[in-house]
C-alpha cells in the first residue's frame, strides 16, 4: 500500500481505477442504463466537478495560504515557491480553469439550457436558467482572468518572462489583485450553480 501511495501517479490510476469498478457496480444494480443524452450529461458534470474543484482550491490555496504567508518565508528559500511550487500550481491553475469552463459549456448544451443560460433568461424567464447563468458568467470572467490577466502577470513575477524589476512588481501587485477578484466572485458563483441545482 505504502508503494502505491509514495506514487502520484500510481495513486491517481487506483482512485480512477475505483471509481469505474464503483460505476460498474452501479451500472449493474441499477439493470443497466443507455448510453444516451442522460449518461453524458451525468459525465460531462462529472469532469465539470472534478477540474471545478481543482481550479477553485488552487485559487483559495494562492488566496488562504500562499500569498498571506509569503511575507513569513525567508528570502533564501522564497526561491523554492516562485521557481518551483507556484508555476507547478499555475499549470493545473490555468488548464482547470479552461477544462471547468469548456466541460461546463459541453454540459449546458446537453441539457439544452445553454443559450437560455447564457442569455439569462431574458425572454423565457426560466429562474432556473437565469441562475445557471449568472453562475457561468461569472466563471467565463474569471476563467478570462486566469488566462489573460493573471497568468501573463505571474509569467513575469515569477521571472519566467525577463523585464524590468519595477514592472515585475508590478505585475505581482496585479497578479494578486485579480487572484483575489476572483476569489470574490467564487463564492456568488459557487452560490449560483449549486442554487440552480437545488432551489428549483
Amino acid at each position: 500500500m505504502s508503494n502505491l501511495l509514495s506514487s502520484l501517479s500510481k495513486t491517481i490510476h487506483a482512485s480512477l481505477a475505483l471509481a469505474i469498478l464503483l460505476f460498474i457496480g452501479l451500472f449493474y444494480l441499477n439493470g443497466g442504463f443507455a448510453f444516451d443524452t442522460l449518461f453524458w450529461s451525468w459525465l460531462f458534470r462529472y469532469i465539470h466537478v472534478i477540474v471545478a474543484i481543482m481550479w477553485i482550491g488552487l485559487l483559495w490555496y494562492f488566496n488562504f495560504v500562499q500569498i498571506p504567508n509569503m511575507g513569513k518565508i525567508p528570502d533564501d528559500q522564497k526561491p523554492a515557491i516562485g521557481k518551483v511550487i507556484a508555476p507547478a500550481a499555475l499549470f493545473y491553475f490555468r488548464w482547470a480553469a479552461a477544462l471547468t469552463v469548456l466541460s461546463g459549456l459541453v454540459l449546458a448544451l446537453l441539457n439544452g439550457y445553454l443559450h437560455d443560460a447564457m442569455t439569462l433568461s431574458i425572454g423565457s424567464g426560466i429562474p432556473k436558467h437565469t441562475a445557471i447563468g449568472i453562475g457561468m458568467w461569472l466563471g467565463v470572467i474569471m476563467a478570462f482572468n486566469v488566462w489573460f490577466v493573471i497568468w501573463p502577470n505571474q509569467k513575469r513575477a515569477l521571472g519566467i518572462v525577463d523585464c524590468e524589476p519595477e514592472l515585475k512588481v508590478k505585475s505581482a501587485k496585479t497578479a494578486m489583485l485579480f487572484s483575489r477578484t476572483n476569489t470574490l466572485l467564487s463564492l456568488p458563483m459557487l452560490l449560483s450553480m449549486v442554487a440552480a441545482q437545488n432551489l428549483y
